[in-house]
């Protein structure tokens, strides 16, 4: 048994059961509570190239040639690297898995001259919440107030030359209410980004 990560593209057919499966765990947890078009809108907002270097990577976890894990990462602005689609196989869980694709991730951002992640989860995703505390993320919200209440919870955490430097970006606001928190992120993803826009031109 090997495993191996290979950096590739959205494109490649050995990518199909990382998408797939994400469109189904995020439609299963949310369904359209942020978009009309559920998950498939989200994993489908940017254009494979987004994720392509000089400025991203789309990489997979290989185990004898079958995909077991993988994630992404793409600008987010001069120093900061967005981590995007990181996921494992269903039944291969709780076994590190979704740990070692966050490293990996890390050390490709860093060795692009990144020296910060930013990422976000749902508020219904309790175990990577806890998976991006344990790695050292700095949660961008309170962590003692109602996670529906920001909808989207935001993190950061400096890498490369930076690695160890405490985090500085100000904290999320929270919504006075659930439905508000989620009909803003509803509202900002309904724009489109400007890698979207130039891809739809």
């Amino acid at each position: 048994m090997t495993d191996t990560f290979v950096a590739t593209s959205p494109l490649d057919p050995r990518a199909k059961p990382l998408i797939e499966d994400l469109i189904h765990e995020y439609d299963s947890r949310y369904g359209t509570l942020f978009s009309a078009g559920g998950a498939r809108d989200e994993v489908f907002r940017y254009p494979p190239e987004a994720f392509a270097a000089p400025e991203g990577a789309f990489v997979l976890l290989l185990r004898d040639e079958e995909t077991i894990g993988g994630g992404a990462f793409m600008r987010y602005d001069g120093e900061t690297a967005e981590f995007k689609r990181i996921w494992t196989r269903r039944d291969l869980r709780r076994q590190g898995l979704a740990r070692r694709v966050v490293l990996a991730l890390e050390d490709r951002a860093a060795e692009l001259g990144y020296t910060r992640v930013y990422l976000t989860t749902g508020f219904r995703q309790p175990e990577a919440r806890d998976l991006y505390l344990r790695l050292g993320y700095r949660p961008l919200f309170d962590p003692d107030l109602p996670p529906e209440l920001y909808a989207t919870l935001p993190f950061e955490k400096h890498i490369g030359a930076l690695a160890g430097k405490p985090g500085t970006a100000p904290l999320k606001q929270p919504a006075p209410t659930a439905e508000a928190a989620a009909q803003a992120v509803a509202q900002a993803k309904a724009v489109p980004t400007k890698a979207h826009a130039e891809a739809i031109r």
